[in-house]
């Protein structure tokens, strides 16, 4: 992999996260079993992958500001530049013992997303982009797809759990969009799921009520492998509203026009 001193740097803390996240995931299935049960041993598994990104991220770039999920946001001496940091998306898959779950690291330059990883540990897949560098998994160049029929499209998302406010509007997107397409997808990481629209294998994408963690590494892959990214609703930025739709080119109006409406 060729890029910037930033992003090895950021290649370099999502494989230290990684491997440590792995070795832990080793033993959820055991602890499923126990009276306790593992969230609290996932709490510290999260714990521990922040702290050892941000001992990595914060080492090399001291003066880089800094927005973590488990330790919040912190300004810098620089403040132009700002690490976001989600050390565990898909805690929920990683509780219960499902493979899916990743490390996201984006960082931010003067508003705008510049450098991006999103490590899949589970199966090795280091999805990676720079602004104006184009879109990788690990060592192969990423394209959204070509699809240009909305009966063939495959869309993810990801439906409100407990007592969210948008689950009403999230259950009529899926009762417009699905007779529409040719499936929806609910895999519980928002950053994969960004990572799959840029390498073609999800069509396209939309979710309410995220965080700016979950998502500024994934809005830059999608850019960067051809694909278009706006909020849900117009006028609004992803990263403050953290209501996103995305897509390939052919897809993306019609899919936005059934979502917006």
């Amino acid at each position: 992999m060729q890029g910037s001193a930033n992003l090895n740097l950021m290649i370099k803390a999502a494989r230290k996260a990684g491997r440590s996240l792995v070795k832990d995931f080793r033993e959820v299935e055991n602890l499923q079993v126990s009276a306790k049960g593992p969230g609290d041993f996932v709490s510290k598994a999260d714990r521990e992958a922040e702290r050892i990104i941000k001992e990595e991220l914060m080492g090399g770039r001291p003066t880089y500001g800094w927005l973590g999920e488990e330790t919040g946001e912190t300004d810098g001496a620089d403040p132009t530049r700002r690490w976001i940091v989600d050390p565990l998306d898909g805690t929920t898959n990683f509780l219960h013992g499902l493979p899916h779950w990743a490390v996201s690291i984006a960082l931010e330059h003067k508003g705008e997303i510049v450098s991006a990883v999103v490590f899949d540990a589970a199966k090795d897949e280091m999805f990676w982009a720079e602004k104006g560098a184009g879109a990788w998994l690990n060592d192969s160049r990423m394209r959204v797809s070509g699809r240009r029929n909305m009966v063939e499209a495959v869309f993810a998302t990801g439906v409100p759990f407990g007592a969210k406010s948008t689950l009403p509007a999230t259950m009529q997107d899926l009762a417009r969009l699905m007779p529409a397409c040719a499936g929806v997808r609910r895999w519980g990481a928002a950053s994969l799921d960004l990572a799959y629209v840029a390498a073609g294998r999800y069509d396209g994408y939309w979710e309410r009520e995220l965080k700016a963690w979950d998502i500024a590494a994934g809005l830059l892959l999608v850019k960067e492998a051809g694909g278009f990214v706006s909020a849900i609703r117009e006028g609004d930025e992803p990263l403050v509203k953290g209501a996103i739709i995305c897509g390939n080119e052919p897809l993306f109006e019609p899919f936005r026009k059934i979502i917006r409406e």
